[in-house]
């Protein structure tokens, strides 16, 4: 059994930059609850209670918030003051684990149901430095994502970054979930800024060490976009997800998940996919559709908002459809498009 893991929470999240300006992405709310709680819990329903998290971007952020919500882990933090890649994050933690032990490290933006289990079992197996978890995605997605070609044995031949779909000779992307021996340390310089695909995989396959890989067959969704960020809200509302399933309420024309000391008039219809945070106020003959509420949001009589993702502490006089709101949007009177 795993005792031990890192999450990466250092990232600053630009391809969520309307979202990640408000929050760092790890604490991002999906369906009312921040990412890393998810995987947090994920990863202590399968008996690791001691993780480290490398912060950089809103560091005091993500430590302020597991002061108080230990969610039965041991949390330990680094601040890097300067972003030193994914391996040179990991490297920061080194004196976290124990040496001849293996560990777990996964993506603060990553939400998946994997077997933990059973991808350690494959990693022991293999008496492999490395496992990359991989998932299979369609053909036409490959050139959104990191691909790895396995060989028979199930062990990397080659990587390709982004590949054009017809040139892809695999489609089974990066998850960015990794099972790691101590050893790996060995393969990261200290003080340098050094990424895992970049760097330290080619170092192994140059040193003849054999990278095994896990193929997860459940759900595993890069939240790096806001398209896929709404898609993840959406498929946790509909259960999609084993890891975690809140509590939704479901109706003739859709399904919505609900905070605390929610307030919603009986005239008004909550249709499709919604989510609606905690201290929200929805007025009379109000619609909200397909659309994301953070917390203390009031939405005043009469209003449709649809297809929208609307963030902490907004009044909403006006009529919504296909934006992003937040107060830094609405001081410069501008909104971004979804």
């Amino acid at each position: 059994m795993l005792k031990k893991a890192m999450i990466m929470a250092a990232g600053v999240g630009s391809r969520l930059e309307s979202l990640s300006s408000a929050l760092p992405k790890p604490i991002v709310p999906l369906a009312n609850v921040p990412v890393m709680d998810i995987i947090t819990k994920h990863l202590s329903s399968f008996g690791i209670i001691d993780i480290i998290a490398n912060t950089h971007y809103k560091a005091e952020y993500i430590k302020n918030h597991y002061k108080d919500k230990k969610y039965g882990v041991n949390y330990s933090f680094i601040e890097e003051k300067e972003l030193s890649g994914t391996a040179g994050g990991l490297k920061k933690c080194q004196f976290f684990f124990d040496k001849d032990s293996d560990f777990i490290v996964m993506s603060g933006d990553g939400l998946s149901d994997i077997d933990i289990n059973k991808a350690y079992e494959s990693h022991k197996k293999s008496g492999s430095i490395a496992t990359l978890v991989l998932k299979e995605v369609p053909k036409n997605l490959v050139s959104i994502y990191g691909i790895v070609v396995p060989d028979k044995n199930n062990y990397v031949e080659s990587f390709q970054e982004k590949p054009p779909a017809s040139e892809a000779k695999s489609n089974l992307a990066n998850t960015g979930i990794y099972i790691f021996n101590y050893k790996i340390f060995d393969y990261i310089p200290e003080n340098t800024f050094f990424d895992f695909a970049k760097n330290v995989f080619p170092l192994l396959l140059s040193d003849n060490q054999k990278i095994n890989t896990f193929i997860h067959k459940g759900y595993w969704s890069d939240i790096g976009s806001i398209n896929q960020y709404k898609l993840s809200n959406f498929d946790l509302l509909n259960h999609k997800i084993k890891s975690f399933i809140p509590d939704v309420i479901k109706t003739e024309k859709g399904v919505y998940c609900c905070g605390e000391n929610v307030q919603i008039d009986n005239t008004s219809e909550i249709i499709g996919n919604c989510v609606i945070g905690n201290g929200c106020k929805i007025g009379k003959n109000v619609k909200i559709i397909d659309s994301i509420l953070w917390n203390n949001i009031i939405i005043e009589e009469n209003v449709i908002v649809e297809n929208s993702i609307i963030l902490n502490d907004i009044i909403v006089q006006e009529n919504l459809k296909n934006e992003i709101l937040s107060e830094d949007k609405i001081k410069a009177k501008e909104n971004i498009k979804v």
